[in-house]
Parts: C-alpha cells; structure tokens; sequence
C-alpha cells in the first residue's frame, strides 16, 4: 500500500499498546474510510505478515494435543482415537491450574525484563477442560501424569487452513447464523459421547474459535446483523464468547473489522449501539493525498510488464493520479493558493513563502480531507477502457488527452456521483489538468 505512513503508525501504535496490555487489547480495531482507499488491503497483508512471522524463530508459537498413546484412556479422548487436538489452538501454558500459575509465572520470569515478561491469562477451552478434569480425577490430581497425555507442539497461523486467522463477512440476513462464529454441535459425535452437552461432541470451529491465537477479519462490519455485533461486545471487553449449551469461553484474538461512511454513520446515529462504539477504536483510512503515491498505484498495474501491444504515452497516469488527488482535497482557505499549487506543496514542491510548517498547517486547518473524492479503482478502470480502446482502434498509444475524455465521459453515469454540482466541479479540475499537461509539453 502506497501513502498510508500515518494511518499505518496509528494502527501499529494500537496494536503495540494492546500487546503490551495497556487496554486496547480490549477494543475492536475498525478502519473507517471510502470506497477503495485500502482498508481490505490493509487487513490482507496483516493477515499475510503474521503467518509469515509465525513461521519464523522469533514468532514461533506453540499449542498442545492430548495423546494416549498405551491406549489406557478408555475412549476418553474418543472412540479409539490415540490424539485430540486443542480445538482452538490453545496456548500450553493454560494448562497449569490456577493455584500454581502466580509461582510458575515468578520463576519464568525471573531476570526477565520490560514487554518480554510471561504473563498466563485466561481458561482452557471446554473440550479440554474436560478431559483435563477427568485425568485429575483418575491420577489423583498428579499433575505430572495428567501432563504425561499433554504434546506440545509448534503452529504456524494460516488462514487457508484455518489456523489462527479468521475472516467473517455478512450474508443476507435470514441466512445469518451465530454458529458462523462460535461453532455448533457435532451430531455424529452424540452417538459416541451420549450427549450434545458433552464438549467432545462440539464442534469449536466458528470463526472465533478458530482466530484463537491469531486475528479476526470482520469484513463491512456495521452491515452485520444486530445479533452478531453483540457478539464483539464480549468478545472484545471480556475476551469471551459464548458457544451454545456451554460456559463462555475464553479467546485472545485481535479483532478488526473495516466499513465505510454510510454505515459508520449509522453506527453513530443508533442510540442503541453505545456499548459498541465505547469498544471501539476508530483508524481513518483515507484516500492518497500525495500525488506520487497515487501515480505509484497506478503505475504497479499499467506498466510495459503487464501490458502488450500499446504504449501509455509520458505522463499519462501523472495527470490520472493529478486529478484524482485533487479532487480529494479540500479548497484552501487562503485566497491566493489554488488546489493545484496545494497538490504540489503536499507532493513536496516549494513555493514562495511556503515552508514545511505552512504546508503542516494547510493539512491541520483541513476537515475530511482524503475522506471524500474520487476513488483509484474509477481511474483504474478509466485507464484501462482507454488501452482496450486503443487496442481495438489499432492505435499505438494512449496518451493524456484521450485519459481526461474517458474520465470525464465517465462522471456523467459515475453510480457514485448523484450530486450534478460536485460533477460540475470534477470537470473543472479536469480543465485544469488539461491546463496544466499542455504548460508541461510546452516546456
């Protein structure tokens, strides 16, 4: 992702303090922004980054299995089965009860210093419980043999398999079903176990469950059904979720959803929903302002590698990218600066009486700066009709001019844009990168 320094500081700022247990562990993360300014990237590439650290040393992870390799369990851990595995990925560490935890926690971290202290938090999940429960009752609660049925072993988070990494988006609504989440009852298994409230015969394989350990994606959030967003109250505050027929069950996940200005509008306007906006921590992900960023966007997918045939004649996407930021930005309030001057000053050109604190300032003074305009997927798709154009015309460029008359072409039927006065003022910056193109080929 491209020009999002300051969005990214403030989410990594978050997820720091949350790490560190400084209370923001206990929040949902919701990036708010436009149509098209990243936020599913954003979360994508979080997805991806922590499964490649989880594979490596300093993130190594691990959970545990129960094993009954003799055969001497009974069936405890099912019909002839020698391993269960942790439902939820559990850390190892929750299997020390809690009487014990306070002496194990001091002697592990004894000459430990600052964020790299052990710290045991939370409860096993049902299915283990259980079965833990049971070897206390049969060794006498001897710890040590009930731990001789314990393997730990490492983990690598990963989505694909449903390690760790969670992602939940909405369905319509009377096909919403909070099982999606928490898991629901095995059927099959209440033949071998006798009952469904038996752990054993649950499945804990709901999106919560499974981001045990790791992250949840809430994708469009507030477009969920009421229902589930209580769930994130719990969930969030109490790091608990409630699956059916069985107590509250203990997660430690990061949860972070993404959603657009409609909706967190709503949001707002919903006296009803308090308790979720008092949990949660607002990241605005705003379009680009910096016009190389935006001409980096563009050219990642309109380059000589991927495309054939048809040349983009110079400065082609500079003048896309010019007019898209412009349209973002908000008209300055000193009279003699124009949006194009205040698109080169943010771009980090110099103009007379204009120094770094002044353009410093310029962004302060503004409100929804990059919160509104026009998205890098219209110009994408603007650039590419051009080069198919040009293709099926035999030509072997395109150039600015053919660019700026798709683009404005295209505001006439933009499913965005229901507000002719706003069209009337995308014309205008038209004209003037028009303007502005032709001062450029002239010197």
């Amino acid at each position: 992702v491209f020009g999002m320094d300051v969005p990214l500081m403030k989410l990594v700022n978050v997820l720091k303090s949350a790490a560190l247990g400084y209370g923001t562990e206990k929040r949902v993360i919701l990036l708010h922004g436009p149509v098209g300014s990243a936020k599913s990237t954003v979360c994508r590439m979080l997805k991806k980054g922590i499964e490649e650290y989880s594979k490596s040393e300093a993130g190594a992870m691990y959970t545990f299995e129960w094993i009954d390799t003799k055969g001497e369990l009974n069936g405890l851990l099912g019909k002839e089965a020698k391993v269960f595995p942790s439902p939820m990925h559990e850390e190892p560490l929750l299997l020390i009860p809690e009487g014990m935890r306070a002496t194990v926690i001091d002697d592990l971290n004894r000459g430990q210093e600052g964020a790299f202290r052990v710290n045991i938090d939370g409860e096993l999940s049902p299915p283990s419980r259980f079965i833990f429960k049971q070897l206390m009752e049969r060794y006498n609660n001897d710890l040590v043999k009930v731990l001789s049925h314990v393997k730990v072993k490492r983990m690598v988070l990963s989505e694909a398999d449903r390690i760790g990494i969670g992602t939940f988006q909405p369905k319509d609504e009377k096909n919403q079903d909070s099982t999606e989440l928490t898991g629901d009852i095995n059927y099959r298994k209440i033949a071998e176990y006798g009952s469904d409230s038996d752990p054993r015969a649950f499945n804990f394989d709901g999106e919560f469950n499974v981001a045990n350990r790791g992250m949840i994606e809430f994708v469009e959030v507030l477009k969920l059904d009421v229902a589930f967003l209580y769930d994130l109250l719990g969930a969030s505050q109490e790091h608990r979720v409630k699956p059916k027929k069985f107590a509250q069950t203990h997660i430690d996940e990061v949860i972070i959803g993404h959603t657009n200005e409609p909706e967190y509008r709503r949001l707002q306007d919903n006296e009803f929903m308090e308790a979720l906006r008092d949990r949660t921590v607002k990241i605005d992900i705003p379009y680009i302002t910096k016009w190389k960023d935006e001409i980096n966007i563009y050219k990642k997918d309109f380059n000589s590698k991927r495309i054939r045939g048809i040349s983009i004649a110079p400065h082609t996407i500079e003048m896309a990218a010019m007019w898209a930021v412009m349209t973002r930005l908000e008209k300055p309030k000193k009279a003699n600066l124009t949006r194009l001057q205040k698109l080169k000053l943010y771009n980090g050109k110099t103009l007379p009486s204009y120094t770094e604190d002044n353009v410093r300032e310029l962004r302060k003074e503004t409100q929804r700066e990059g919160l509104e305009g026009i998205s890098p997927r219209y110009i994408q798709d603007k650039i590419s009709n051009a080069i198919v154009m040009a293709q099926q015309n035999n030509r072997g460029s395109v150039n600015p001019f053919m660019i700026i008359n798709e683009l404005e072409s295209g505001l006439k039927n933009h499913s965005l844009l229901a507000n002719e006065e706003l069209k009337a003022e995308y014309r205008e910056l038209l004209g003037v990168v028009r303007q502005e193109y032709e001062e450029i080929i002239k010197a």
